[in-house]
């Protein structure tokens, strides 16, 4: 079992600290989001897969991120009531972070240096999304253009029947 990532944590948007243990055995996809992204309404595509799959180990976890042409100006607050009336998320959604430089987080400096992208152990735009398998390894990257039905086939495999 690779536990580095269940040794990681981050704080909710109620600023409340969430261990990444919490996830153990199930199947998580880790996304970086913004509410005023082009690619915004895949909040919606991602939301589908969680309702579709949740009962079958998966767990989607959307991390809000301003470092993309300040594409997530808004506060705690706003972003979970943006994400929720919007696009009804109802997955677990984190407080802002930085997911490149030297303030990124430790959730995504692990991921990136996993699994690095085009741009090498860079984010190159919102909606990044991370696959990591129930025993805690990342095992696949998606493009911020890769629509979450798209994803759905590498779920399949990974999740319980």
């Amino acid at each position: 079992m690779n536990s580095e990532f269940y040794d990681l944590t981050a704080l909710d948007l109620q600023g409340k600290e969430v261990k990444m243990d919490k996830f153990t055995g199930k199947t998580v996809l880790v996304v970086n989001t913004a509410s005023n992204c082009g690619f915004t309404p895949q909040f919606e595509g991602l939301e589908k897969l969680y309702k579709k799959y949740q009962d079958k180990g998966l767990v989607i976890l959307g991390f809000p991120c301003n470092q993309f042409a300040n594409q997530e100006p808004g506060d705690e607050r706003s972003i979970a009531e943006g994400c929720v009336v919007n696009y009804g998320v109802t997955f677990p959604m984190f407080s802002k972070v930085e997911v490149n430089g030297k303030g990124a987080h430790p959730i995504f400096k692990f991921l990136k240096n996993e699994l690095p992208g085009l741009l090498g152990k860079k984010i190159k735009w919102n909606f990044t999304k991370f696959l990591i398998d129930s025993t805690g390894r990342p095992v696949k990257r998606f493009s911020p253009t890769t629509k979450p039905e798209k994803i759905e086939k590498h779920l399949l495999d990974r999740l319980k029947n």
